[in-house]
């Protein structure tokens, strides 16, 4: 059985300090909660600072970082490859997140490039995908989110599938004006999700592959998302980026029964 996975994505938050000085609280607390697995996100200036702290800990929290180029090399100004990432020991590389999609451009194609390329690295892909509340609204979110996936995968051999981490993050319920999904949404979205995955590799692999949930997750609604079938870990914001809140969330999911699936 996997352990439950939880982890936060900082955004454009936090200095290098801020952000050192999180790490170590939370690389004290990580030992007092066997039953997760943890990970952070934090922007890309700290994250050689971040390497270090977590090495000098012997710490098992794994970090990532929130975006990479699918190429290896080349004259893309301001953007990161994968080799420079590899470079400073990052475990997970975020693709796709909502804010890349909005702000920047970023299209399931792009996507699937990136992930490809994160795998042909040997990073952990941490693939988000969402809807809009549109697409809510009209009814065509299974829809939409099985499109994503599989552009997402396509190329994804069976033997890589397993190392891809998932993420619905529907885009309704992101940032400080999001609005939390109700726990019989995302449970209706995951089934849903796992049931796309199923079809692109079988039972066995499709099970394998970990659907986290992240939009607007906090103390009250944690529980409740988590104890949905398929959800195997939790992206939090805002409600992460205090270490005292953090291990409320993990409080109240040990309390839960909450340890893995």
């Amino acid at each position: 059985m996997n352990k439950f996975l939880l982890g936060t994505n900082w955004k454009m938050n936090k200095t290098t300090a801020e952000g050192l000085a999180y790490t170590k609280g939370l690389t004290a607390i990580i030992p007092k909660h066997p039953a997760f697995d943890f990970f952070i996100i934090p922007p890309y200036v700290q994250l050689w600072k971040q390497r270090e702290a977590i090495d000098h800990a012997h710490s098992p929290l794994m970090l990532g970082a929130q975006n990479v180029h699918y190429e290896d090399a080349g004259q893309f100004t301001g953007e990161i490859s994968p080799v420079q990432l590899k470079e400073i020991g990052i475990n997970i590389l975020e693709i796709g997140h909502c804010e890349r999609r909005k702000y920047f451009n970023e299209t399931d194609y792009t996507v699937n490039l990136k992930t490809l390329a994160a795998l042909r690295h040997g990073f952990t892909p941490l693939v988000c995908i969402g809807d809009s509340m549109q697409e809510k609204e009209f009814g065509v979110s299974a829809e939409t989110l099985a499109k994503s996936l599989k552009i997402a995968l396509h190329g994804v051999s069976a033997e890589d599938a397993p190392k891809v981490w998932v993420a619905y993050e529907p885009y309704w319920a992101i940032g400080v004006e999001g609005i939390p999904a109700e726990p019989e949404v995302v449970a209706e979205i995951h089934t849903a999700l796992r049931g796309v995955l199923v079809e692109l590799y079988g039972e066995r692999i499709g099970h394998t592959i970990p659907l986290l949930f992240g939009g607007s997750v906090n103390l009250d609604n944690a529980v409740p998302y988590a104890k949905c079938q398929d959800v195997d870990g939790l992206f939090i914001g805002r409600s992460a980026w205090q270490t005292d809140t953090f291990e409320a969330i993990m409080n109240a999911l040990e309390a839960a029964g909450i340890s893995g699936k």
